[in-house]
């Protein structure tokens, strides 16, 4: 990737990629949110929704430059948090409620990310799927 290029606007130096993560933001101003978290192993994806369910923002370990094995990590998801978090007070967002689903490590840590941007958090939901019987078991083998 080489090195990082650093654009001078005004007098002000802003990196390259990390100046636009929360440049881009919806013009919507929102009050209550709902914050969905999805961690599995490998990743971790956040998304930001209004009260009906339209979506405001997203990001994912992946999206903000972590590769591999990374992705996966706490780290990753508490700085994807702290991104979300900050693209929602730009947009006014005062309470939000998670939802968050899977079984990887970033699950508390991407909210822990979230909430430090000063944001309230209503109601904490674990919607993470579990078989009750799974599939059938093979047949005995004949020899």
């Amino acid at each position: 990737m080489g090195k990082k290029r650093i654009v001078k606007k005004d007098g002000d130096k802003v990196e390259g990629a990390k100046a636009n993560l929360v440049s881009t933001v919806s013009k919507k101003k929102v009050e209550v949110g709902t914050l969905y978290i999805q961690s599995t192993y490998n990743n971790t994806k956040i998304v930001l929704t209004d009260s009906k369910g339209a979506v405001l923002a997203t990001s994912s370990s992946g999206s903000i430059g972590f590769k591999g094995a990374k992705k996966g990590t706490p780290f990753a998801a508490a700085k994807v948090g702290e991104i979300l978090g900050a693209k929602a007070a730009t947009m006014g967002m005062k309470e939000v409620s998670v939802v968050v689903k899977g079984v990887g490590s970033g699950r508390e840590s991407g909210i822990r990310g979230f909430i430090s941007k000063g944001i309230n958090i209503n109601s904490i939901k674990d919607v993470t799927p579990v078989p009750h019987n799974g599939p059938k078991p093979k047949k005995p083998r004949r020899v």
